[in-house]
């Protein structure tokens, strides 16, 4: 019989964050593994929406080791710990279990194949884009080479993450020139020797560009790949909009329908009890946006490109009328519905990585996470 192997928490954590990087994650998040040892063995997973008390009683009964939700269980800085508020009841149950809590939020939200894909897909949207871009999240990485190295030093950057630009891979810019440097005496050239003259070298300037999150990635290799003891190198922000990652998103319908028929549609497939609608019934509906959980704050970009109704959760009243303002029907399907389906697509994502890597792990999801609103 082949022996059992299990990932530690911290192998865990690195697989969800080459799914959503933490780097994606809004200034105001706190995502990342929130309690619990890096270095424990998870033979048993439990994945839920939020790290309720409830929530984790069952992981706990269920022996799990390690618990992955969405919504963090530490969102504000901690003063205390103590029992007497649920963050800190629930933090010193986990603890006291030795079970850990790790938490993919709004990196979740925002990446490339995350939480607001799975969405439009459960929908049944084709054609997706990212609704709401951002800038800042690209640097272009310059680097001096010696003519002869640049492809070894080109691949380690490619490897660490580097040259990406939409559809394209292994992106770079390539001009030839000449470096100067003379070796100090403490110094082990590669070229050049201690105490001679100022040397000058044919070099390349090698070009590309690297996202947030494989920045430190991408540098690592490039200098371990680079045969100069100091490596010159620029790091440049970029304000160039990535069109990969970013909130909600915009697909179409195969086929058009009315608003009612299409927020019927949105009921079946999230089970929600029964989505509030705003917009006439019969409008037709065709360019869909969808952003799970909160967001009402995308109406005005979603308005701004032709979407015909936005599906999101917790919509107030004075955002309602401005959607109907601008002529953007909605459909609030809540906050839960939008976001809990997550719960078994994540854990399906795991279980093929876990699979991969010949780690034997339970992943279960956790089954007693209601909607706190009923309808009556």
């Amino acid at each position: 019989m082949q022996k059992k192997k299990f990932p530690r928490v911290q192998d865990v954590v690195g697989q969800i964050h080459a799914l959503a990087p933490a780097a994606l994650a809004e200034e105001w998040d706190n995502v990342g593994l929130q309690v619990g040892d890096p270095a424990a063995e998870v033979r048993r997973l439990c994945v839920a929406l939020d790290p309720s008390s409830a929530v984790v009683a069952e992981a706990v009964a269920a022996e799990a080791q390690l618990l992955l939700t969405h919504h963090p269980l530490i969102f504000r800085p901690l003063k205390n710990l103590t029992p007497t508020d649920d963050a800190g009841r629930v933090l010193l149950q986990a603890a006291r279990s030795e079970l850990a809590v790790l938490c993919a939020h709004t990196n979740l939200d925002r990446a490339r194949f995350g939480l607001n894909d799975w969405l439009a897909e459960t929908l049944g949207l084709e054609q997706c884009t990212v609704l709401q871009t951002a800038g800042g999240d690209l640097f272009k990485l310059v680097v001096f080479v010696p003519c002869g190295y640049e492809n070894a030093v080109a691949s380690a950057l490619f490897e660490g993450g580097a040259g990406h630009i939409g559809e394209y891979d292994q992106c770079s810019f390539r001009t030839v020139g000449s470096g100067t440097f003379r070796p100090g005496v403490h110094s082990n050239p590669f070229i050049g020797q201690v105490g001679g003259g100022r040397e000058t070298v044919r070099e390349l300037r090698l070009e590309t560009v690297v996202p947030r999150e494989h920045l430190a990635r991408a540098v690592q290799r490039m200098v371990k790949a680079h045969p100069y003891e100091e490596v010159a190198y620029d790091l440049i922000p970029l304000h160039n909009r990535r069109l990969d990652v970013g909130l909600g998103r915009i697909g179409r319908l195969a086929t058009a329908q009315s608003l009612d028929a299409f927020a019927a549609r949105v009921r079946t497939a999230l089970g929600c009890a029964a989505p509030r609608v705003v917009g006439d019934a019969e409008c037709t509906v065709r360019k869909v946006a969808v952003c799970a959980g909160s967001g009402a704050s995308l109406i005005g970009e979603a308005a701004r490109q032709g979407v015909d109704v936005l599906v999101t959760g917790d919509v107030k009243y004075h955002e309602a009328q401005n959607a109907l303002s601008q002529g953007l029907a909605l459909i609030d399907a809540g906050h839960f519905a939008t976001e809990r389906i997550l719960v078994p697509r994540l854990a399906e994502w795991l279980g093929q990585r876990f699979e991969e890597r010949g780690w034997t792990t339970e992943i279960m999801q956790a089954r007693g996470e209601i909607d706190p609103f009923r309808m009556v």
